[in-house]
């Protein structure tokens, strides 16, 4: 069963984390780090064999082309995270429509690819953008992965579907959720955070939940989580700080034994077999 390996390319200052103490007037003074930490996931599959989707900020892709070129050279796919990290749920429908637009121009210039999938920041489309999908599909996207089927502070669909799905009637757009694990009997997500956290054998057990339903998983992470040189945001709060910093060294060896436990390649590969499925 092939599964979907996604790294989510945005700047260490752009997580939803800092949001209320960094402005974006300020982004451009602070100290890059996405070529440098992207580079050492490009490296880390490039060592493992694995292809994966690279789920990239327009404002990344417009400031460093040759990075993205990279990504796609290497043979992974280039899809779009939006603009500049601002959630789905901020938009109108005409904002939404202009930022996919944006990104997509800039992810397509820097890698030469046609841009298919789209994932939303923090997994942002939910039940207050009933229209989101809509949109997706009259802009031509393929699939987007960005619901996540739970509830959680910061984001959640809980009773969204909790695998791929078509939701526009008449559109061959598919909905890939991220995969689920559980803690002490609470849903998480399998990626990010819980993964840097929690024992890998959690997110093994999902995968091979999924794989066993004879359902692909999707795993998620942030280049920024390999980097745990990165500047220290001491005036976030405390449960940010706890959430963005927690386990960073241990990042890099965990993602090694995952990608060595499990089948992985890129999100579109993972659509093409899903889609088969549900037609």
């Amino acid at each position: 069963m092939l599964n979907g390996l996604s790294v989510d390319v945005e700047e260490w200052f752009q997580v939803g984390a800092f949001e209320r103490v960094i402005a974006k007037s300020d982004w451009d003074g602070l100290g890059s780090r996405v070529e440098y930490n992207t580079g050492k996931v490009l490296d880390l599959f490039g060592e493992s064999g694995v292809k994966a989707t690279f789920f990239t900020l327009g404002w990344v892709a417009e400031r460093y082309p040759a990075l993205i070129r990279r990504i796609a050279d290497e043979g992974h796919e280039v899809a779009s995270h939006g603009w500049d990290h601002d959630r789905v749920f901020t938009f109108t429908v005409d904002a939404f429509r202009a930022d996919l637009k944006r990104a997509r121009v800039a992810l397509e210039n820097a890698s030469g690819q046609k841009v298919t999938g789209y994932r939303a920041p923090s997994f942002s489309i939910d039940r207050r953008t009933p229209w989101a999908h809509q949109v997706l599909a009259e802009e031509g996207y393929r699939y987007s992965s960005s619901v996540a089927p739970l509830a959680h502070d910061h984001y959640g669909w809980a009773d969204a579907p909790k695998h791929a799905y078509r939701p526009v009637a008449g559109s061959d757009l598919i909905e890939l959720p991220i995969t689920l694990g559980s803690v002490a009997g609470k849903p998480i997500t399998t990626g990010g955070g819980f993964f840097r956290l929690f024992p890998a054998s959690i997110t093994d057990a999902a995968i091979a939940r999924a794989n066993g339903e004879a359902r692909p998983a999707v795993f998620y992470f942030h280049p920024w989580e390999v980097d745990p040189d990165q500047p220290r945001v001491a005036r976030a709060p405390l449960k940010s700080r706890l959430r963005h910093y927690s386990r960073l060294g241990a990042m890099a060896g965990k993602l090694r034994g995952l990608v060595s436990r499990h089948d992985w390649g890129r999100v579109d590969a993972v659509v093409a077999a899903e889609a088969k499925r549900l037609s």
